[in-house]
């Protein structure tokens, strides 16, 4: 589906102020509003293989909870405070997150090297399949510009209102 993520990030800036006001047409209107998102969401990534972008592991990263480091340090055969040390940082909300990005745990052909231990954070990107999502319009929107297959989702959101 996606066949140039760069440019679908690129439209997807182009998009932000009418993805906002579909957040806050949202907002006031929850009313099935999981229901759909699933339904999108699924809709969406059955045709999306996350291999061809990998924008999310390029240029975000996750947050890391201390049971993601005990996961991960155990995984590559270290330390959690090493790990820390080595990969991590704390951000202004005080919260683990990568030192740099592209994530150093990517792959040349976007593949996870930790991926059967990955953070949950990342497990879960980009978020549109969970419950109660009007608690994460904001961050829905925010991803909508870094996940090609998030703004996928909110054009067929858009579709049926």
């Amino acid at each position: 589906m996606i066949k140039d993520p760069e440019k679908s990030a690129t439209q997807a800036k182009s998009l932000k102020e009418a993805n906002k006001s579909l957040m806050d047409q949202l907002h006031q209107n929850q009313r099935d509003l999981d229901a759909t998102f699933d339904r999108h969401h699924e809709e969406v990534f059955a045709i999306t293989d996350c291999l061809e972008c990998a924008n999310c592991c390029k240029t975000t990263s996750p947050i890391f909870l201390q049971e993601d480091i005990d996961r991960i340090a155990s995984y590559l055969k270290m330390k959690p405070g090493a790990f820390i040390i080595e990969y991590l940082e704390m951000d202004e909300e005080g919260d683990f997150v990568l030192r740099q990005a592209p994530c150093s745990f990517l792959n040349a052909d976007n593949t996870c090297k930790v991926y059967d231990v990955r953070p949950n954070a990342c497990r879960e990107y980009p978020h549109t399949n969970r419950k109660n999502m009007h608690e994460i319009l904001d961050l829905t929107l925010e991803n909508s510009i870094v996940c090609p297959a998030v703004n996928e989702i909110l054009k067929r959101i858009k579709l049926e209102n």
